[in-house]
């Protein structure tokens, strides 16, 4: 299983950034997905996640901001990204949790995108 992120770059504050996750194989069976980020001399932390129940969940800091979305018949994971601030700069990674042989999830992560917001 591949993921592909993108859509990263250089964005001023306020504005706005639409990341892709495209995923190499279905992802109809999948038990969550989501997307992590990464700021230099911080912990990975958990944007936004969508689990099978559609019951999407998002740090305090990114609600109301950030949207995350999939698209079955393109096999995409996307997040939208509103009225970015300088503190929203980090690579951002997609991953993706599948059915494994063991019973549990096996967790697939995509090689991260860019983002920074700066004036």
């Amino acid at each position: 299983v591949q993921l592909q992120a993108s859509g990263g770059g250089l964005v001023q504050p306020g504005g706005s950034l639409r990341l892709s996750c495209a995923i190499s194989e279905s992802m109809f069976e999948f038990h969550a997905m989501g997307w992590y980020r990464q700021a230099p001399g911080k912990q990975r932390e958990l944007v936004a996640e969508v689990p099978t129940s559609n019951v999407k969940s998002y740090a305090d800091s990114v609600k109301g901001r950030f949207t995350i979305f999939k698209d079955f018949t393109k096999d995409i994971l996307w997040l939208q990204m509103n009225n970015l601030n300088p503190e929203d700069s980090a690579v951002y990674y997609c991953y993706l949790d599948l059915p494994g042989a063991s019973g549990s999830p096996d967790r697939y992560w995509g090689q991260g995108t860019q983002v920074t917001v700066s004036s």
